[in-house]
């Protein structure tokens, strides 16, 4: 069911009509051809291509760029692998003043058309209602949700997803690449180069990441500072894991009181935080401690069983058989097992049927993550094919890797011991100017959001002003499923580059 805990994101519901209109005539973009840097088996030399569209009635030309970085053997300089990478960029701006953005997903193993096409570029994946179909065409439609009209994007797939490319069969390369260490030290690397090569050093800069994503660009943001020479003004943190351990409720009490809140917000459907100050008040409060006073105490297990059975909407029998301690697949089949449907851990308030709804156990592919998977990817092979015309050929887009997920390593500890919180804390302290802005679906059962709350309630103000701020928005995991959480996550965007 949950084969792959922290995958980034989705798409956007279709809209009936768009805001964006594309430029008229609808003529062939521009295509600028690169010399390639170096022949070989790699990825095709970057392309340019020239679009105009217009963005809430802000008419905007800018140039996307589609192409590769280079990675190589730091002793030898045998090339490793070439990692995708797409990029827009407003052609009317300073690129020494328009600040930039690099975007990455999580997963591990997931690549950037998550978010890409789900909410920010300028194009995203049309989709009807919920739960996104497998077999539905993969519609591409102009974004009146873009980030464009506000920062650069730089998409950057990660080696193992995207169009990205391995140069080497050696097993060992692959595994330097698959571990926390490994990725975040890579992929500085590639910011690095990227922005040496089309000459936005000065640029102010950002680091994007959802899910796994977060957890990466703020060990990222270290190792850009510490090794590459570049600094980071500021990170956009969507849906993101930042301590593994909050994230389990087999092995740490309180992330039953993380995850809490969120199921009440599926059970009554919340569209905003302050729907749920009284579950939030109970989750950390009375709920911990009767929690922490165990199951023998028959006072503290009745009240437990009582609250939670009403905050979740779930039966009695089977809060009293979980003890009150709801684990996330429970929920996620109880919560609609009379009508024999399962739902989403990506986004609690969307349903699938359950393919064995009689049986006492069920697996099942979760209706969010797994329907979006065929036509997200066919849509950003349409995109690089099409419009951004990169000679990519019959090659496949790997849009979610379960490879990369099993093969991960967390490092000394595991998964359960991983976290990047302690990193987060240290930047801050030495980087008054850094801001970051972490957002989150308030029915995403993954990430849940009040685990995120619970940690930035941990790090100390560095500062009068807060300058780590928490946003929510209806929806889930991968909230510009929704237009209002696509536009909301728009906005809190803006907010934090502009400084606002």
């Amino acid at each position: 069911m949950l084969s792959k805990f922290c995958v980034a994101f989705a798409v956007a519901a279709a809209l009936a009509t768009s805001s964006v209109v594309a430029a008229q005539p609808p003529a062939p973009p521009k295509k600028e051809v690169e010399e390639p840097a170096e022949a070989g088996k790699g990825l095709p030399a970057e392309v340019a291509t020239t679009h105009t569209m217009t963005f809430r009635g802000e008419k905007i030309t800018f140039v996307a760029r589609a192409g590769a970085v280079r990675l190589r053997d730091a002793k030898s300089g045998a090339p490793r692998v070439d990692v995708s990478v797409v990029s827009y960029e407003r052609s009317d701006a300073d690129p020494a003043a328009r600040p930039i953005a690099f975007v990455f997903n999580g997963g591990p193993g997931a690549a950037s058309a998550w978010l890409g096409l789900g909410g920010i570029s300028p194009w995203r994946l049309a989709l009807g209602p919920q739960p996104p179909s497998p077999s539905a065409p993969p519609a591409i439609v102009d974004n009146a949700e873009s980030w464009l009209p506000f920062v650069d994007l730089v998409f950057v797939d990660p080696p193992g997803t995207g169009f990205s490319k391995f140069l080497s069969d050696d097993e060992e390369t692959r595994k330097s690449f698959f571990s926390t260490k490994g990725d975040a030290d890579a992929l500085a690397v590639v910011v690095r180069k990227w922005l040496s090569a089309h000459r936005r050093i000065g640029s102010p800069k950002y680091l994007v990441g959802e899910s796994y994503g977060g957890f990466r660009a703020v060990e990222m943001l270290h190792a850009l500072r510490e090794r590459e020479s570049v600094g980071v003004e500021g990170l956009v943190l969507i849906s993101p894991a930042l301590d593994f351990a909050w994230l389990d409720d087999d092995h740490n009490l309180l992330a039953l009181a993380g995850r809490l809140p969120s199921y009440a917000a599926v059970a009554r459907e919340a569209r905003q935080r302050a729907d749920l100050a009284d579950v939030e008040a109970y989750a950390s409060g009375e709920f911990v401690v009767d929690l922490l006073k165990g199951v023998r105490d028959q006072d503290a297990m009745g009240r437990l069983e009582a609250n939670v059975a009403r905050f979740t909407g779930l039966g009695s029998r089977i809060v009293e058989e979980e003890g009150g301690r709801i684990g996330l697949k429970t929920f996620l089949r109880d919560r609609k097992r009379g009508e024999r449907e399962v739902v989403s851990a990506y986004d609690g308030e969307v349903a699938g049927f359950d393919p064995r709804p009689f049986s006492r156990e069920s697996r099942w592919p979760d209706p969010v993550l797994d329907g979006l998977r065929a036509p997200l990817g066919a849509a950003m092979t349409r995109v690089t094919l099409d419009k951004l015309q990169w000679p990519v050929g019959d090659a496949r887009y790997e849009i979610l890797n379960d490879r990369v997920a099993r093969d991960w390593d967390f490092g000394r500890g595991g998964r359960a011991e991983a976290e990047s919180v302690s990193t987060l804390r240290e930047e801050l302290a030495l980087d008054r100017r850094l801001e970051v802005t972490i957002a989150h679906g308030l029915a995403d059962l993954v990430t849940p959001y009040f685990v995120s709350k619970l940690l930035i309630d941990q790090l100390p103000g560095f500062g009068a002003a807060p300058r780590v701020k928490l946003v929510t928005t209806p929806g889930g995991h991968m909230a510009y499923l929704r237009d209002d959480a696509r536009r909301m996550l728009r906005d809190a965007a803006r907010a934090a580059i502009e400084r606002k």
